[in-house]
């Protein structure tokens, strides 16, 4: 099965308030030093994964460079990460190659770099198209800097785009969100991402709205209740443009779905690459069902060479992964396969928490398939916590 890859780029013109990734703003004196060493790990995957246990595959179907904005790094620097991409593994013809990029960083040197390196879907962080709400978490782009520069990718021949939204942002209203939402559909961009606000200590934002403070415009965040309508709302109209729900965050017109995310939530193998990256294998273990491993998570961790974090899949737990990773999907689960692949026995474990998750109205169950409600999507972390019983990690 070909792998997909996920390379990190955690660098940022500015750190948005309410972000908990391990991007940040650095001196461009440490680009090269981070591309030497996301290049040196890319020559060395087959070790890589091996030496983590897991079965290493050579045929490459999906990148997606994410951040951070990997459109800060230089045309230099973006071509040596592809071609050492090329030079250590077989790209098939039609790979899916999707970059993330921040509005306003899309200069014309840069679309000439993604042609040259083959990119074919780029990602538009816009979270909003209202610019009072964009800038008070810390965007620097205008409505007006996205238009932009999805006619210029388009000019360029790359369509296959995109767009990230946030609902729950500072001073968002219902009619405001409408607008983003109106904006957004008419773009027609095949693929929409809507994300609700994170509210946790790992973010600026969410530390000052846990405190109950005002920085950051804390004070202006809609309530939890406001947060999950406007959700609603964001399914109810794509939907009826045809950019239809496939994932509780993600939207795509037929045919745009992303293949490399699909990775993620039906547990096909991907390597990542950079700071704080994850990877799923396949274990060379008959034991286990797969390995998985990441990177440090501080950029000073990761280019000194610091260990990975492993952790071996049993079975069981690689079930309940397959739980809750596919309950993701609008799709939904298909009991047959799982019972096929690891047993009768280990999912009649899982019955109760299924009758359960149906009896509270979070779970369908039809036939021999089980998926999330409308309102299941909303508090699937409860439903995911009825499958659940993480494995030890080991170093």
């Amino acid at each position: 099965m070909p792998l997909g890859l996920y390379i990190s780029v955690p660098f940022c013109r500015t750190k948005c308030s309410y972000c908990n990734f391990a991007s940040d703003v650095f001196s461009k004196t440490m680009f090269d030093r981070y591309v030497e060493r996301v290049c040196a790990d890319l020559q060395n995957g087959r070790s890589l994964a091996e030496g983590a246990g897991g079965r290493f595959e050579h045929d490459v179907d999906s990148i997606y460079l994410g951040g951070g904005t990997p459109t800060l790094l230089s045309s230099q620097q973006l071509e040596r990460i592809f071609v050492t991409v090329r030079q250590n593994f077989r790209l098939l013809p039609d790979a899916e190659i999707t970059v993330e990029c921040a509005p306003g960083t899309l200069t014309d040197s840069v679309v000439e770099t993604l042609l040259r390196c083959r990119v074919n879907r780029v990602s538009l962080g816009i979270q909003s198209f209202v610019d009072q709400e964009a800038s008070s978490v810390g965007r620097l782009h205008k409505r007006t800097t996205v238009l932009e520069d999805i006619a210029r990718l388009r000019a360029a021949g790359i369509s296959n785009l995109n767009l990230d939204l946030i609902a729950g942002l500072p001073h968002q209203t219902a009619q405001s969100w409408q607008y983003s939402l109106v904006e957004t559909i008419s773009t027609g961009a095949p693929h929409v991402s809507v994300y609700m606000l994170e509210v946790d200590e790992d973010s600026r934002l969410g530390r000052e709205l846990l405190a109950g403070g005002t920085r950051y415009h804390a004070h202006f965040v809609p309530d939890d209740e406001l947060t999950a309508d406007l959700y609603i709302e964001a399914c109810k109209r794509f939907d009826s443009a045809g950019v239809q729900q496939y994932e509780i965050s993600n939207f795509a017109r037929p045919g745009f779905g992303s293949r490399h995310n699909l990775k993620y939530w039906t547990r096909q193998p991907y390597l990542g690459f950079g700071v704080d990256a994850h990877s799923m294998l396949l274990s060379e273990d008959n034991g286990l069902d797969a390995v998985r491993f990441s990177t440090p998570d501080s950029i000073e961790g990761f280019v000194a060479g610091g260990p990975l974090e492993i952790t071996r899949v049993s079975p069981e737990a690689a079930l309940e992964e397959s739980f809750f990773l596919g309950l993701r999907l609008t799709s939904g689960v298909g009991l047959p396969g799982l019972r096929a692949r690891f047993g009768e026995h280990l999912v009649r474990g899982h019955c109760a928490a299924i009758a359960e998750a149906v009896s509270e109205g979070l779970l369908v169950h039809e036939g021999d398939r089980i998926r999330l409600t409308e309102r299941g999507r909303l508090l699937s972390n409860e439903v995911f916590a009825g499958f659940l019983s993480s494995p030890e990690p080991v170093r």
